[in-house]
């Protein structure tokens, strides 16, 4: 017979197995017994899946007799020393450990490694993972980045080990790839800037500028997560590991359609992309915009770019200039022969300002507080009183003009006005009528 205290670590064969405990002949007197929920961390497990008829096992002593006389046994407990004492010599080394996924935890995941070992979500893969559940029942290769005996506390992190091993796939990649080189990737993430390439274990970003020959105003309109691309390595820095693609140097370069086909002069049908207060960008071919400046847009003045033309415009452009080298297009509207540009919504501003002042009331006349010297044309009882005032401050002779006074005819005066009557001259008396002036007899 062996002889053992509590605590030690003994070995035993198991021999019997039941629904709530296992019996197990370690060479005692008696078998020893452990209970269920002594077999393993897991909770509520099924002793036949723990242990087999048969099987070697090694267990603590919890209890020599208990009050029934048995002894207790600890399958998990001594599973436990054994595999502190590893983690303990892993995490001073720096050497992975492995463990089984066994529960799906808010914020991460619960790893059999003989204890129970804490996996953040953060810390799962090399990026953020959505559905921790797919992990369930996996094994994982984990670094331990927290051990704490006291409180049977271990953190782990297989994102260190991912990284670890991509950085050796790294360097391979960024020794092979050269700048120029065309190969395929997958879209591994969008965001505003541009979207990220997983080269095989490296991620490249293609600028949102290099993703289309055509305005893009997001990466999302050309590409999506999980797409397979062909991209150009457009540059690479090897000190930072950064590389940088390019998706529009694999497609067709609409601007050599321009340059090949296109001349000044030639006139084109495009559609307005964009007003900005020095002009409207046109698109004349899918990929190739030309810039009609504010001058070129009408014949009349224009203010505001905007009055003519807005987003979404059909229209006709002259081409006025090809900078093949700046691949920039110089564009003209009021050159085209027919094509007049009126001021938008002319005709419905001027009506409205019509329309308003029809409707306007006395009462909505502002009181501009002016005097009444800056009217044309005095209101009539203001006429009225002006002229009652000059009549009786003028002197007799001024502000009006005189009556003459006939003159006493002279000798050889008749023979000037013979022929005349009083119908010629007006202001001539009657023959019935005296001067005014003269007394009656």
């Amino acid at each position: 017979m062996i002889s053992f205290k509590e605590g030690d670590v003994v070995s035993g064969k198991v021999v019997r197995i039941d629904k709530d405990e296992v019996l197990v002949d370690i060479g005692y007197k008696s078998e020893g017994v452990i209970p269920s929920n002594e077999l393993s961390i897991r909770k509520s497990v099924d002793p036949g899946d723990e242990v087999e008829l048969g099987e070697e096992v090694d267990a603590l002593v919890l209890t020599k007799e208990d009050q029934e006389g048995r002894l207790i046994l600890s399958k998990k407990r001594a599973r436990f020393e054994k595999a502190w004492r590893r983690i303990e010599a892993a995490a001073e080394s720096g050497e992975p450990v492995e463990g089984t996924v066994i529960e799906v935890v808010k914020g991460g995941l619960i790893l059999d490694l003989g204890v129970r070992g804490f996996l953040p979500a953060s810390l799962v893969d090399i990026r953020r993972v959505h559905n921790l559940d797919e992990f369930m029942g996996q094994k994982l290769e984990c670094k331990v980045i927290e051990l704490n005996r006291n409180r049977n506390n271990v953190v782990l992190s297989r994102r260190a080990v991912l990284e670890e091993e991509r950085k050796e796939v790294r360097e391979q990649i960024l020794g092979r790839l050269q700048p120029g080189q065309v190969v395929e990737g997958k879209i591994s993430n969008i965001v505003d800037f541009g979207a990220f390439v997983d080269l095989d274990g490296i991620d490249g970003l293609i600028h949102i500028s290099e993703l289309s020959w055509s305005h893009v105003n997001h990466p999302s309109e050309v590409v999506s997560i999980g797409d397979t691309v062909r991209i150009k390595v457009l540059d690479i820095d090897r000190d930072r590991q950064r590389i940088s693609l390019g998706l529009k140097q694999t497609q067709e370069d609409p601007w050599q359609r321009v340059v090949s086909t296109h001349r000044p002069g030639d006139v084109l049908e495009g559609k307005v992309t964009k007003v900005v207060a020095f002009g409207a960008f046109v698109e004349i071919l899918p990929g190739v915009e030309g810039l009609v400046h504010i001058s070129e847009l009408a014949d009349h003045h224009v203010e505001n770019p905007s009055e003519v033309v807005e987003p979404g415009s059909v229209l006709n452009v002259k081409i006025l200039e090809i900078d093949e080298e700046r691949r920039r297009l110089s564009l003209s509207i009021k050159r085209v022969e027919g094509q007049n540009m009126p001021l938008r919504d002319l005709g419905a501003q001027v009506q409205e300002a019509q329309q308003a002042q029809v409707e306007a009331t006395p009462s909505e006349t502002p009181d501009l507080d002016l005097s009444e010297e800056v009217f044309s044309e005095p209101p009539p009882e203001v006429a009225a009183e002006a002229e009652e005032s000059s009549g009786a401050a003028d002197p007799p002779g001024q502000g009006e003009e005189p009556v003459p006074e006939p003159a006493e005819p002279q000798q050889g005066a008749e023979a000037s006005h013979e022929g005349e009557s009083s119908q010629e001259r007006p202001d001539a008396p009657a023959d019935s009528e005296e001067a005014p002036g003269e007394e009656q007899d």
